[in-house]
Order: structure tokens, then sequence, then C-alpha cells
């Protein structure tokens, strides 16, 4: 039975070159282990960084979308103002003229000069106000929305 043992255990217990050797593959073995385990922790971190930017960015996404969607309602909301005041604009003009003519018929026949006011293009000259107006105040909020 001896010789049984003896075989089964052949050089790694006799021999001490054999004893360094498998020490050195344990300690390498442990080594490998050690470093793949880091590994795994860096990776987990580097996912768990990468999914909390893109939570971040997918936040800052959704917060300029919605950013962008209240300023082209906004834009709409101001549009539709301007095209109401063009409107208004160009009625008052008509009936500026209408009234005007009404002044030139009422020269001619009664004789009496009558102070007729020119009437402006507002499409020449938008930016050149027809009479002195207070200044309008933008507020921030009008810009901010």
């Amino acid at each position: 039975m001896s010789s049984i043992q003896r075989s089964a255990s052949s050089g790694s217990d006799s021999d001490p070159r054999y004893a360094a050797v498998d020490e050195r593959k344990r300690k390498r073995m442990l080594s490998n282990r050690e470093s793949a385990r880091r590994s795994r922790v860096r990776k987990q971190k580097q996912l768990e960084d990468l999914t909390n930017e893109v939570s971040r960015l997918q936040m800052g996404n959704s917060q300029l979308v919605q950013s962008i969607n209240a300023k082209e309602q906004a834009y709409v909301a101001f549009e539709s103002a301007n095209n109401v005041l063009r409107a208004q604009t160009m009625e008052l003009t008509d009936r500026l003229r209408s009234l005007n003519s009404v002044l030139q018929i009422i020269e001619e026949v009664s004789g009496f000069a009558v102070d007729i006011p020119e009437i402006p293009d507002p499409l020449l000259n938008p930016w050149q106000l027809q009479c002195p107006i207070q200044p309008i105040m933008a507020s921030a909020d009008t810009f901010l929305r």
C-alpha cells in the first residue's frame, strides 16, 4: 500500500523543485483570480458610470426638448399676435384712407382748407413709427419661455 501512496504523490512532495513550482503556480492562480476580480469590479464601475451618464444626458435632452417646445409655442403665439396686429394695421389704414377721401370731398365742396394727413406705407419703413409712442418694455420672461 505504501508503494501506491508513493506513486500517487510522485515528485511534488519529495522534490523541492516541484514544490516551488507548485507554490508559484498557486500564487500565480491567486494573483490571476485577484486581477480578474479587480477587472470585473472596474468594468462594473465603468458600466455604472456610463449608465449614470446616459440617464443624465437623457434628462438633459428631455429638458432641451421641453425648452424647444416652449419656445416654439411662444413663437407661434407671437406670430399669431403679430398677424392680428398686421390685419388691424391694414384695417385702420383702409379706414384712414376712407376718412381722407371724405375730408377731400368736404374740402372740395366747402372750399375750406382741411389738413389731410398723409398715409404712410408701413411696408416700406416698418421700423419707423408714425407718431411718438411710449416704448414697449419687454420682460425677461418673454424671451425665456
